[in-house]
This record gives C-alpha cells, structure tokens and sequence, in this order.
C-alpha cells in the first residue's frame, strides 16, 4: 500500500502542477514509511516540502495554499500528531467553503497514518477518524488494499472539498495488486469484498483483512459471511450496507477505534432505524476497548482479531 500511495501521489502530481506535498521528513527521507520516497528527487523541493514540526502550522498553510489555488496534499506523520491540528481542521478548514458560501474550493487533501500492529509507544497506534467524521464540511476516506490506495488518492486530490485520508499503517507492507488500466471506483462508495447469507461483517481500513480471515474460519464451520468494505467514512454509503443486511439479518460491525460515540455507533443506529424489520439480531460492535491505546505489548489484547469477530458472530446467530 505504501507504494501504491507513492504512485497514486505520483501520477496526481503529474497530471497538475497545482499539486503539492507537504509534511515532516517527507522530502529526502522520503516519510518515516517511505510513503514519499523518490518525489523530492523527481519534483524538488518546491513541491515536496519539509515542513516545521508543527501540524496546526502545517494545515493552516494549506488553507491559504489552497485559497490561492494550489491543491495541498498534507501528512500528519502518525495519527496521534493530528491534535494540534484540530482547530485547524475543525473550524477553519471544515468551514471554508460554507464561510464564503460556495465561492471557493478547499481542495486539501490530509493524509493520516493511523491504527494499531506496529508495536509502537503512545500517540503513534491510535484511531482518531471519529473525531472528524462528527464535523461537516469534511470528507473521510480509508482504503483497504493498494488498489484502492493508488485510485483513492487520486480521487482524493480531485476533489474540490477537503478530505481525510486515513492510511491503515499495518496495511502499508502487505502486497496486493493494483490495476495501473482500470479506473476509479467512487470515492465514496462501499463495496462488498466477499458474498456470503448468513451474516454481514462491516469494517474499514485493516480491519477488512481481519473479517476476511474471520469469514474463512466461519466458511469451514459452515457459516456464510458476507463482507463489505466501508472505505467511505464520511459521508457513509449506506446502500450496499442496507442490502446486504436485508438480506443476511444480521450484522457485525468492526472497527480498531475505541466504541464509545464512534463511527461504528453512528452506522449501527442508522442501520437500526433503516432495516429494523430485516434485523434478525441486534447491530453487534467488535472494537477497541474504551481506554487509551495500551503499550506495544498489550496492543494485541486492544486490537479486534478474528477470533473477537467470530465470537460476535456466534452471539449474533444464536438469536
């Protein structure tokens, strides 16, 4: 996914002169993940600029960048780093295009590393998607696989509002293919990744290869696990999510942030409100535990793994 990121930022860069990389470490090093390795050397130092260590300084740029028709592609290097952002991001990014009723485009695209299985410290394995999905006036997105990564990241950077764009840092190494001829799916479109009868899994971001692999286990016990890709966290396609619970009955949300007032609760109440007379068992949440993300060595007791979603899917069958 990181290369597929690198492409996608590439070939966005290509396309328009407007666009531009902004971040800490991003130039000659290339981002601590590499995401960016190799743009400095192709289009200098003007395009792909190392910024202060100061995220709010960081996005408020952008801000003025993007007023004067730049199109701003901005890296929050680890996800707990986007707090001394948030004024920025939340009253005055998120308000532009209403403040001037229209007349301007905000196309500020963030890019955030976020989620836990790295093993790192405090502030560096957090899931703050929530927070932001909660504000209008922001886009949130979050892919699954590089293919999605190298379109989504173009679509991203089209776009004429600001936009999230949530990179599931456990996601970065694993391969996949991505179809350099194919074309983009909507940006903010859900799509099912594996059909099943029984019962729907929802995630987004890593947890999608998490409900994969518990959908697997569940075939070889005969269950039918269907899986849908969110992708879109705001605003959220809930069409494929509604057909496919009208169809199962049942539904099993994941997610790696923590429960509490988070994006997993929002879809659950919607769904129940939606398909409540489709429902053949409570909307169940699979989540992080509401306390701060723990120390490296306890990260796989706070993470959702296959084994807490098949559990949910247990309880939600014997209804």
């Amino acid at each position: 996914m990181a290369k597929a990121i690198n492409s996608g930022l590439r070939q966005a860069m290509l396309a328009d002169e407007r666009v531009l990389l902004m971040g800490e470490d991003i130039g000659p090093l290339g981002g601590v993940f590499r995401v960016t390795e190799g743009l400095h050397a192709e289009f200098g130092a003007e395009r792909v600029r190392d910024t202060p260590l100061a995220e709010s300084g960081i996005v408020g740029t952008a801000i003025g960048m993007a007023m004067r028709g730049y199109r701003p592609v901005c890296e929050i290097q680890f996800d707990g780093f986007i707090f001394p952002a948030f004024n920025q991001i939340t009253t005055q990014l998120s308000r532009m295009i209403a403040r001037h009723r229209g007349a301007i485009d905000m196309p500020v695209v963030i890019r955030v590393p976020y989620g836990g299985r790295i093993g790192a410290v405090e502030h560096h394995q957090e899931s703050p998607e929530a927070y932001f999905a909660h504000t209008p006036g922001l886009r949130l997105v979050s892919p699954s696989t590089p293919n999605d990564a190298y379109w989504m990241i173009q679509e991203a950077i089209a776009s004429p509002d600001p936009v999230l764009f949530f990179e599931p840092k456990s996601r970065y190494w694993p391969k996949g293919e991505v179809d350099l001829g194919g074309s983009a799916a909507p940006l903010h479109s859900a799509r099912v990744v594996r059909r099943g009868d029984d019962v729907t899994l929802l995630g987004h971001g890593a947890m999608v290869s998490t409900l994969l692999q518990a959908a697997e286990i569940a075939a070889a016990e005969g269950i039918s696990a269907e899986v849908v890709d969110l992708r879109s966290l705001s605003p959220v396609d809930f069409e494929p999510i509604l057909e496919s619970v009208r169809r199962t009955g049942r539904l099993v949300l994941a997610q790696e942030a923590n429960g509490n007032v988070s994006l997993g609760s929002e879809i659950a109440a919607t769904i129940t409100e939606k398909a409540f007379y489709s429902l053949e068992a409570p909307v169940l949440r699979v989540s992080g535990f509401d306390a701060p993300f723990p120390a490296a060595k306890l990260e796989g007791f706070f993470v959702p793994d296959a084994d807490r979603v098949l559990e949910a899917i247990d309880r939600s069958l014997a209804y």
